[in-house]
């Protein structure tokens, strides 16, 4: 009995049919739709209907959630015309659109489904006698939060405004922005009991009609009860899950899904979450931040050389240092040698669990700080870092050099631009201490290379995810080790933007004024 138990065969998903009246067709029977939609609706409090007369004989209903409708809009452009119109002047749903309802979206319902959909996005559905039809008045109203810089993705230079919570907000942040009709936006519904709304935008002739199926494809490909964040589609969507590298974009910034909307990539938007998904996408644009763009070329490739520099040491310093001090004596100069022994010489602990203590220690001290409310996480993580390094070193259970090593280390980390990126590379320092530890220069070697193969693997929607250096695109390298002046950047990636090559006239090269130029 306990073994087939165990091995029962699960319950398949999506078993339990919702409410099989969803689908049917509004009928003329007035008291028929309400009493539907009232089943439909059962002990659902925040529902409200609204029965009324119009014209003083004929019966009409408004049903609307509150809270997520404005009742004052309601009340002037559509319940007070209607009541004190004359029935003579309204004897069909055509001429009430036409004539007395106000609202500035109007659009008609013909399923309880339809009524459903839109009363669950805040939009009154009105009902009316005899009528096998009804209205959805684009009269929706909730809380928003007002538009703010992100707090995740700050620049010194560039635009302050950043998404919200609000989709049509988020869009309309994009289209400001992209004003040609070749913007365009679909949209879906995402989540069984969510109903989620989902908006892909993208570039008409821009963005290659291959990738637009392939979006389009994995996002109704998702069947699931609900999804609350673009954490859920980003994990649906990507090429390989299994690995630590992220193969998607998230941010929080319009103007960064603005510049890859305009280098061929589709955005995904989703209602009720800040931050946007950019696909397809490469290590190296995972590394680039909007800096980059806004200061001077010059400038730009400096910080980017830098941090490429401070990404490797995040990754192999620790264990670099735990390499050298367990097995490669003779790399070190005699005199530092010499300073690091003698601060060695009481710690009971091997390099390799020296090195692991104070990264669990030092994840643990940054974990808390951003999980603690921001007036004390600051001070809690300045604060832990420098008492517990002081009184571990005093204690002799960890050396000096060892404090430097870590921390030198997490502000490395600190430079990457990216959340996602700077995870993946802490979590693979654990790895890469380890391999440090048993097999010295050796082990560290056999992990950059299987982390470069497994590089080389992966893939964001078709695209190889260290393109343009593997495999290798000559023309596209003038953004990745360096930022060139934006009067070079005259092409699109060619995996992305292949469609329409161009973004610029040729000979954009700024100069002194000729009169010959005329």
């Amino acid at each position: 009995m306990l073994v087939r138990k165990w091995f029962r065969k699960p319950k398949q998903f999506g078993s339990e049919q919702p409410h099989t009246a969803q689908q049917d067709p509004l009928s003329a029977d007035f008291n028929e739709n309400l009493q539907i939609l009232r089943s439909i609706y059962e002990d659902c409090s925040d529902v409200v209907f609204r029965p009324f007369l119009i014209g003083g004989n004929q019966k009409a209903a408004l049903v609307y959630i509150g809270g997520l409708s404005n009742l004052e809009e309601m009340d002037r452009s559509v319940l007070t015309p209607l009541m004190e119109s004359s029935a003579a002047d309204l004897n069909s749903l055509s001429a009430i659109f036409e004539k007395k309802v106000s609202a500035p979206k109007v659009k008609e319902v013909k399923t309880f489904a339809d009524c459903i959909g839109q009363i669950s996005i805040g939009n009154p559905v009105l009902l009316i006698e005899q009528e096998n039809r009804g209205l959805s008045l684009g009269l929706s109203k909730w809380e928003k939060r007002a538009i703010e810089e992100p707090s995740a993705e700050p620049v010194l230079r560039g635009p302050r405004d950043g998404f919200t919570e609000t989709l049509d907000v988020n869009t309309s942040l994009i289209r400001r922005r992209i004003r040609s009709p070749q913007l365009k936006m679909l949209s879906m519904k995402v989540g069984r009991y969510t109903q989620t709304r989902v908006v892909i935008a993208y570039i008409e002739g821009i963005a290659d009609k291959t990738l637009l199926e392939e979006v389009k494809n994995r996002l109704q490909r998702i069947d699931m009860d609900g999804v609350l964040e673009t954490g859920y589609i980003e994990e649906m969507i990507e090429d390989n899950p299994l690995s630590p590298f992220p193969q998607v974009l998230n941010t929080e910034r319009p103007d960064i899904a603005v510049s890859n909307l305009l280098e061929g990539r589709v955005v995904i938007l989703l209602d009720g979450t800040p931050f946007a998904l950019v696909v397809p996408i490469t290590l190296y644009s995972l590394l680039q931040a909007a800096d980059d763009s806004y200061q001077r070329f010059t400038i730009g490739t400096a910080i980017r050389w830098l941090r490429y520099f401070f990404l490797t040491l995040s990754l192999l310093l620790p264990s670099i240092y735990v390499a050298v001090i367990t097995y490669h004596h003779e790399m070190v100069p005699t005199t530092l040698l010499i300073s690091m022994a003698r601060s060695r010489e009481e710690i009971p602990f091997p390099a390799l669990i020296e090195a692991l203590i104070m990264e669990i220690t030092f994840e643990a001290l940054r974990e808390a700080g951003v999980r603690l409310p921001k007036q004390v996480g600051a001070a809690v993580s300045i604060v832990g870092t420098l008492v517990i390094g002081q009184a571990a070193v005093s204690a002799g259970i960890i050396s000096a050099p060892m404090v430097m090593v870590v921390a030198l280390t997490g502000i490395a980390s600190f430079t990457i631009p990216r959340y996602a990126v700077g995870i993946s590379l802490r979590l693979l320092r654990f790895p890469m201490i380890s391999l440090a530890g048993t097999l010295g220069l050796l082990g560290i070697m056999l992990g950059i290379i299987t982390i470069v193969v497994h590089l080389c693997t992966l893939r964001s929607f078709g695209v190889p995810y260290l393109t343009p250096m593997a495999p290798m695109k000559g023309r596209e390298m003038k953004d990745v080790l360096m930022r060139a002046p934006w009067w070079m950047l005259n092409t699109r990636p060619h995996l992305t933007g292949e469609g329409n090559k161009y973004r610029q006239a040729p000979d954009q090269k700024p100069g002194p004024f000729r009169g010959d130029e005329q």
